[in-house]
C-alpha cells in the first residue's frame, strides 16, 4: 500500500515511515569519510577513501532530501502534528550544536582565564593573534547582513512572493560563500600553526568548525532556493525554509560569540 492511501485510510494525523535505507547510507558513507581523512592527516597523498566517503555523504542527503520533499509534496503526510515533531526536532538539533560549541568554549577559558595551570599570558608568549577590526570584523558585517537577507526572504514566503524568496536566498548564499573565502585569506595570514600550544588549537578548532557549519548552511539555503524556485513553499507550509532560517541565524549567533570573546575580548 502506498504512503498516500495508507495515509487516507489511518485514523491518526502522525505519519508512519516506510522503511528506508538512507539512515543505513548515510552512517556508511560518514564511516568511509572519517576513514578517509584520518588516512589524509598521516598521508596527504592519500585522498581516494575521503572523497568517495564525501561523495556517499552528498548522494545520501540528496535523496533523502527528495524522498522528504516527496512525502510533503505528493503524499501529503506533513500534517500540523507531523510539522510541528519536525520544528521539535530542529530545535533539539541546533541545542545540541550548541553544547557542541559550549565544550570550545570552555576549553578557551579555561586558558583565557589562567584556570590552566600551563598558561601564565593569553594570548601565550610567541603567539600574535589576528587584527580583531580587520578581515574578521568584516566578515562580523557579511554575516550578519546574511542573516538579514535570510529574514527578508522568510517575510516573503510569508507573504508568498516567490521572487523575494528567491532572490533573499540567494544573496544569503552569496554571502556565505564570500565569508567562507575571507575566512581561508585569514587562515593564510595567521603566524601560528595548529599544533603551537593551546590557543591555536582552540582557535583554529572553534573557527573551523563554525565555517564548517556556515558551509552546510549555504548547502542548506542553495536547496531552500531551488525549491522556492519551484513554488515549494507556501505561507503556511515551509518547515524547510524555516529550519534553515533556524539554522543559519544559530550560525549568526555563534560567531558573533566567536568575535567578541576570540578575536575582540581573548586578544587583549
Amino acid at each position: 500500500m502506498s504512503n498516500a492511501s495508507s495515509h487516507s485510510h489511518q485514523d491518526h494525523p502522525f505519519h508512519l515511515l516506510n522503511p528506508s535505507p538512507w539512515p543505513l547510507m548515510a552512517a556508511i558513507g560518514a564511516f568511509i569519510l572519517a576513514y578517509g581523512a584520518v588516512h589524509w592527516f598521516h598521508d596527504r597523498d592519500s585522498t581516494l577513501w575521503m572523497w568517495v566517503g564525501l561523495a556517499a555523504v552528498a548522494a545520501t542527503a540528496f535523496l533523502w532530501w527528495r524522498d522528504v520533499v516527496k512525502e510533503a509534496r505528493h503524499d501529503h503526510a506533513h500534517t500540523h502534528e507531523v510539522r510541528h515533531g519536525l520544528r521539535m526536532g530542529m530545535v533539539l538539533f541546533i541545542a545540541s550544536e550548541v553544547m557542541f560549541f559550549v565544550a570550545f568554549f570552555w576549553a578557551f577559558f579555561h586558558g583565557a582565564l589562567m584556570t590552566n595551570p600551563s598558561v601564565t599570558q593569553w594570548p601565550p608568549e610567541g603567539i600574535e593573534p589576528l587584527h580583531t577590526w580587520s578581515l574578521p570584523f568584516i566578515n562580523t558585517l557579511i554575516l550578519l547582513t546574511s542573516g538579514a537577507t535570510v529574514n527578508w526572504a522568510h517575510h516573503g514566503v510569508r507573504e508568498g512572493k516567490t521572487n523575494k524568496v528567491v532572490l533573499g536566498l540567494l544573496a544569503s548564499v552569496a554571502l556565505g560563500g564570500l565569508f567562507l573565502s575571507l575566512q581561508m585569506v585569514e587562515y593564510g595570514e595567521a603566524t601560528f600553526k595548529f599544533t603551537e600550544g593551546v590557543y591555536p588549537s582552540v582557535f583554529y578548532m572553534a573557527t573551523g568548525f563554525h565555517g564548517f557549519h556556515v558551509f552546510v548552511g549555504v548547502c542548506f539555503l542553495a536547496v531552500c532556493a531551488v525549491r522556492a524556485r519551484k513554488g515549494h513553499f507556501t505561507p503556511d507550509h515551509h518547515v524547510g525554509f524555516e529550519a534553515a532560517a533556524w539554522y543559519w541565524h544559530f550560525v549568526d549567533v555563534v560567531w558573533l560569540f566567536l568575535f567578541v570573546w576570540v578575536y575582540w575580548w581573548g586578544n587583549g
